[in-house]
C-alpha cells in the first residue's frame, strides 16, 4: 500500500515527505491509517541524534490516532473501523511485568523496537526500494502504518482523533502521573511547565489538590498554566538562588509531591529538597542527558521522602487509556487549549522549528 510518510533520512537533516511503502499487516499485527500526529519533544530527539533507539532513515512520530484499516493473522481483540491510538509502551498482559501489577512497563517487544523493527525483526515500510526503520514501534508520521495489537489502545469512536491524539504521549503522561500521586487538598510544585507540566497541573486539578505551584524560566508559561488550574507561579530567571525557598515557603514548609520535567540534574535535586520531610514524594519526568547522573545524600530519603519515576505517567495503555478519553469527553480534561498550531505533513520541519524556539506549545499533523 502506498502512503504518504515524513522520512527522516539522519539526525539534522529536514524531513523528506514523499511516498512510502507499506506492507501488509503479518500475524499479531494491525494495519492503522492515521488520522493526525502530535509533534513531541521526543521525536525531536531523534532529528537531533541523542535518541539512541532511533535508526535512520525512520519514519518518526508516537502522538497519533486513527483508523484500523486491515488486521493480520492471530489478532483477536481488533476490527476493521475499530478507533485506536497506537502506544510506544505496550500491554501484552503476559510478560512478568504485566503480571506482576505493579508497574505499566511491558518490555516484551522493546528490543526490536529499539532497533526500529517489528517483533519478527522486519520493517514494514520500503522507501526508494531500501529499508525505512520504525520508530517507538508507532511511526505515525506515516498516513498508514503498521502496529502490533499490544500496542494499540481501542478507544470510543465518538472521541474526535484529531484531538485525542495527544493522549498518545504528553498529555497522559502528565495527567496520569498527578493522580498516580496527588491527593486531595496537597500542595503540589511542578518544576517546568511545558507539555508535560501544564497536564501535571490539570491532572493536579482533577485530583484535588489545594494548592498548585509552578516554576518556569519563562514567566510567558504562567497564563496557560493557570487557565489549566495552577494557583502559584514562581518565575526562576529572576532570583534562581531562592526558588528552593520561595516553594518551601508556598509549601508551608515543604510540599507534598514535587514533578520535575526539565530533564536536568540540579532541578531533580531541588525538586527532593522542596519535599516535606516525612512523607513528600519527588517524581522524574524529564529525560536527562546520556551518562547524567544526580547526587543524593541518603539522609535526603531515610526521614520518609520518596524519590521516584514516571513513565507514560503510570498509564497501562491498552486497558487504562479509555479513562483519559472519558475524561476529555466528560469535560474534565483539557486538549484543545494544548493545540496552537495545526499542519499539513508538508510543514512537518516547521513545526519543530516552532517547538525549538517555544512559538508553539503542541503542534498537530492532519492527514484528512
Amino acid at each position: 500500500m502506498a502512503s504518504r510518510a515524513a522520512i527522516l533520512t539522519a539526525p539534522g537533516n529536514p524531513f523528506v515527505v514523499d511516498t512510502v511503502e507499506v506492507a501488509p499487516p503479518r500475524p499479531g499485527e494491525v494495519l492503522v491509517e492515521i488520522a493526525a500526529s502530535g509533534l513531541c519533544h521526543t521525536d525531536l530527539t531523534a532529528i537531533e541524534g541523542s535518541n539512541a533507539s532511533c535508526v535512520y532513515p525512520a519514519i518518526l512520530g508516537h502522538e497519533g490516532a486513527g483508523r484500523v484499516v486491515e488486521v493480520g493473522p492471530e489478532v483477536r481483540g481488533l476490527a476493521v473501523g475499530d478507533h485506536v491510538i497506537p502506544l510506544y509502551g505496550p500491554e501484552c498482559g503476559a510478560c512478568r511485568m504485566c503480571l506482576s501489577r505493579r508497574t505499566n512497563l511491558c518490555w516484551s517487544i522493546k528490543p526490536t523496537r529499539d532497533r526500529g523493527v517489528m517483533p519478527d525483526g522486519t520493517s514494514r515500510f520500503r522507501w526508494r526500494g531500501e529499508v525505512a526503520h520504525h520508530f517507538m514501534g508507532t511511526s505515525t508520521f506515516s498516513r498508514y502504518t503498521v502496529v502490533p495489537e499490544i500496542a494499540l489502545a481501542k478507544i470510543r469512536q465518538d472521541a474526535p482523533l484529531d484531538r485525542v491524539c495527544l493522549l498518545g504521549c504528553g498529555v497522559t503522561t502528565g495527567v496520569g502521573a498527578a493522580l498516580d500521586d496527588v491527593r486531595e487538598g496537597d500542595t503540589v510544585v511542578i518544576f517546568g511547565l511545558g507539555g508535560i507540566g501544564v497536564n501535571i497541573v490539570q491532572g493536579a486539578r482533577i485530583a484535588g489538590a489545594g494548592r498548585i505551584i509552578g516554576v518556569d524560566l519563562h514567566a510567558s508559561k504562567e497564563l496557560l498554566a493557570r487557565r489549566f488550574g495552577l494557583t502559584d507561579f514562581i518565575d526562576a530567571s529572576r532570583e534562581p538562588g531562592r526558588v528552593t525557598e520561595q516553594v518551601r515557603a508556598l509549601g508551608g514548609g515543604g510540599v507534598d509531591v514535587a514533578f520535575e520535567c526539565t530533564g536536568h540534574t540540579g532541578v531533580m535535586r531541588q525538586a527532593l529538597d522542596v519535599c516535606q520531610v516525612g512523607w513528600g514524594t519527588c517524581v522524574l519526568l524529564g529525560v536527562e542527558p546520556a551518562g547524567a547522573e544526580m547526587a543524593v545524600p541518603p539522609v535526603a530519603v531515610r526521614y520518609g521522602r520518596t524519590l521516584k519515576g514516571s513513565y507514560f505517567g503510570g498509564v497501562k495503555g491498552r486497558s487504562g487509556l479509555g479513562r483519559f478519553v472519558d475524561l476529555y469527553m466528560d469535560g474534565k480534561l483539557e486538549l484543545d487549549p494544548l493545540i496552537t498550531h495545526r499542519l499539513d505533513l508538508a510543514d512537518i520541519d516547521e513545526g519543530f522549528r516552532r517547538m525549538q524556539d517555544g512559538s508553539a506549545l503542541r503542534s498537530v499533523i492532519h492527514f484528512e
